[in-house]
Parts: C-alpha cells; sequence; structure tokens
C-alpha cells in the first residue's frame, strides 16, 4: 500500500470527492440517459464525448438550466423535467460510507481538511442531501474549504488548480497530502511537492488514515 510519504511534517489532509469519500460509477448516467432516451448505451456515450458535456458542466463553462437544456437537445426529449436530468446525472454516486465521514470527522481536531473535486452543482447537492439524511455535517461543514471545478473554473490534473488551493488555504506542499484515486492526478500534485497518496481499490481512505 502507498503510505504518506512523511507524517512528521503533515499539517493538511486534501481530499478528491468521487471514489475516495464517496464510491461512484462512472458508466452509470450514460446507461441511464440511455434506458431513458430508448436509444443504445454507445450511441449516447458517443454523443456525450463529441459534445464534451460532463467536462463543460464541471469547469462552470454552463450552468445548471445550460447542461438540462443541452441534455434534452441532444437527446431529443425536450419534455423531461428537471428532475428527471438530476436524477439519472446523480445515479453516478454509489452509497456513501458514514464510516469514511467520521473518520474525517475525527482528523479534525488535528489537521487542516479540504476538499477538491472535479464535479459538478448537482452532484454536490445531492451529497450534502444524502448527508444531512445521515444526520452528518454538509460537505462545506465537514471542510475547512471546499474547491469545486465548476465554482473555480479548473479542473484537475491541471497544475493550475493545486496552486490554487495552497494559494487561497496558505498550505506548505510538503506539509499537504493529498488523496485521489486517479493517477494523473496524484502525478501532477506530486510535481508541485504535495504528500500525494494514490487511493486505489479495494483500499480506502480508512486504510491509509489509519495511523495519521
Amino acid at each position: 500500500m502507498e503510505s504518506i510519504p512523511n507524517k512528521s511534517t503533515l499539517k493538511n489532509l486534501i481530499f478528491d470527492l468521487g471514489d475516495v469519500i464517496i464510491p461512484i460509477d462512472l458508466t452509470a448516467p450514460v446507461r441511464n440517459f440511455a434506458m431513458l432516451a430508448n436509444l443504445p448505451e454507445d450511441e449516447v456515450r458517443a454523443i456525450w464525448k463529441q459534445h464534451d458535456i460532463w467536462n463543460q458542466y464541471e469547469t462552470g463553462l454552463v450552468d445548471d438550466d445550460i447542461f438540462r437544456s443541452h441534455v434534452r437537445r441532444l437527446l431529443k426529449n425536450d419534455d423531461w423535467a428537471d428532475e428527471v436530468i438530476d436524477t439519472a446525472w446523480n445515479t453516478v454516486l454509489l452509497d456513501l460510507p458514514v464510516d469514511r465521514i467520521e473518520r474525517i470527522k475525527e482528523l479534525k481536531s488535528t489537521h487542516r481538511l479540504f476538499l477538491l473535486s472535479n464535479t459538478s452543482p448537482i452532484h454536490i447537492r445531492q451529497v450534502n442531501r444524502v448527508l444531512t439524511e445521515m444526520n452528518q455535517p454538509t460537505l462545506e461543514e465537514l471542510f475547512e474549504r471546499v474547491f469545486y471545478s465548476y465554482a473555480v473554473r479548473l479542473m484537475k490534473p491541471a497544475p493550475e488548480i493545486y496552486m490554487h488551493v495552497l494559494d487561497e488555504a496558505g498550505l506548505v506542499p510538503e506539509e499537504t497530502a493529498f488523496f485521489d484515486d486517479n493517477a494523473a492526478n496524484i502525478k501532477a500534485a506530486a510535481e508541485l511537492g504535495i504528500q500525494a497518496v494514490h487511493v486505489k481499490p479495494p483500499l480506502t481512505i480508512l486504510d491509509y488514515l489509519n495511523d495519521v
């Protein structure tokens, strides 16, 4: 298991969201939109890729209404309600393990905690709804600061998004650990001197944080 390189200097923890805090299924939205539109999944995936809907939305280039309008137009279903689109989009999010939230809450007393996620407003609202239903703090309450790609208009693994977090929060890279499931995101963070930890299933952040 890849461990934190230097725990003795560690003061700050930055977490990715998907597949680090909450398990995700990246194939689920396309699969669900295909079923709703009565189209082959491969066709919907090709449309998704060709028009770059995902990245435009997650970098804040389009808002919720424009995103939904794009989905309706591209999949030729003008009568879909907002809730229909949001529900299909949110199928990427799987069950949220409460033990991960509890561990993060424990770490608040010893470390500065931050969230850095390539994500969209619809997903964040859903995660916060689930947390509230579980009687847990929202993401904004759980972390000192949250950095969402759509809000800062940058996406991992661009070096600029890590620099933004370091600058905004006043963090020293060598005193900071970053947990992400994506190898490219880890590489980019490590190149800036951050103690980057690649979270690899079946291990979870509980395994990587058990002695922090």
